[in-house]
This record gives C-alpha cells, structure tokens and sequence, in this order.
C-alpha cells in the first residue's frame, strides 16, 4: 500500500496537506509546521519516503500506524485529532473544514486504519 502526503498550505502554526492511498484522495491532513531546528511536539517530520507498520501504541493502548526511521523524530503515528494541538509531530487525519481544524477524524482513522489493516503488501509513505 502507498501513501502519499502532499502538503499543500504552511500556516503560522499547523501545515495542511492532502492523503493520497495507491493514487486515489482518501483525506485532507494536519500536521505542525515545517522548521529548520526540531522543537518537540511542534515540528512536522522532514519530507521523505518512510516505512509504516501497524503496532501497540503505549499512549493510544491500541494498535496504530507507526512511521519508521524519522531522522530526529520517535513515535511519530497517523491518527485522529482536531486541531494542531493534537499532533505532537504526528500526522492527523480528517477533513479540513477551518483554518487549522480538521472534522471527521475519527471516522477518517477509522477508515484508513481498515485499508491499512486489510492491505497485502507493505505500507510507505511519501511526503512531499
């Protein structure tokens, strides 16, 4: 399965993107912000090509979406969320109906983690 994460508007605070699976618009994305020097819970991942593998999450208590190898980065998972305030560096997962807010995340999740879980192959993201 691929992902692809295509950010497309950097605000003062939270970044917005579009969620692409195997080439086809899934959702919209919130995400923190694009920096120069990592600061925790409030920087967005570098662009790149990252593995994902579904496991345990200690904080969540139950199985997400983790991203492999982020250079400087731990922990950094898809799920639901509302607003930038609940990325901590992750990536959420919704539709973008206000500036830096996200409605029907959790439906959304839920939606990508059964094509996640159903998938046959390895899963990847793409952010560019």
């Amino acid at each position: 399965m691929k992902l692809e994460l295509k950010r497309a508007y950097i605000g003062k605070t939270y970044t917005i993107g579009h969620l692409y699976v195997d080439g086809e618009f899934l959702c919209d994305t919130l995400e923190d912000i694009p920096r120069d020097v990592k600061i925790m819970n409030e920087t967005c991942i570098p662009t790149g090509d990252y593995k994902v593998i579904l496991n345990e999450s200690n904080r969540f208590k139950r199985v997400m979406p983790l991203l492999l190898q982020v250079p400087n980065f731990e922990g950094i998972r898809i799920h639901a969320g509302n607003s930038e305030a609940d990325t901590s560096g992750c990536i959420l997962v919704g539709k973008n109906t206000a500036r830096g807010m996200l409605s029907e995340s959790r439906a959304t999740f839920d939606k990508l983690f059964s094509m996640m879980t159903k998938a046959e192959d390895s899963i990847e993201i793409i952010i560019s």
